[in-house]
């Protein structure tokens, strides 16, 4: 594994691996569907050509308008999406999320999981 980048942008703040990205949103954030432009922009940026996964590090409180994994699942090269709550209640709303994004998705309770998942998934892809 290389170097990672780091981006601390007004909603939310983007670790940038090699063949994923973690991102944790920050507190009493409302995420809209426009708010995929970040994520496409640092996506185009890093991962142009290449496929990757995304976690969502939920560690703080903010609410989710799920239409905005209608839009996300358009991102061709984005494989999956891995979520890591940090209560029950936003354990919860991963679930019900879970719905509205028809390519893999999963919930973990620890970021190790949740990148060796993504890890997979993307080698699996890239055979």
């Amino acid at each position: 594994m290389s170097i990672f980048h780091y981006y601390n942008l007004p909603g939310a703040e983007f670790f940038v691996f090699d063949d994923f990205l973690i991102c944790q949103v920050k507190e009493g954030m409302e995420i809209q569907p426009g708010h995929n432009e970040s994520l496409e922009e640092v996506i185009q940026k890093h991962f142009q050509g290449k496929n990757i996964g995304y976690i969502s590090n939920r560690v703080k409180s903010y609410s989710v308008d799920p239409l905005i994994y209608v839009e996300t699942e358009k991102i061709p090269n984005l494989l999956a999406i891995a979520m890591i709550p940090e209560t029950e209640i936003m354990r919860s709303n991963a679930e019900f999320e879970k719905n509205f994004y028809d390519k893999p998705y999963e919930i973990f309770d620890n970021l190790s999981n949740a990148i060796a998942w993504v890890h997979g998934i993307v080698k699996k892809a890239n055979l």
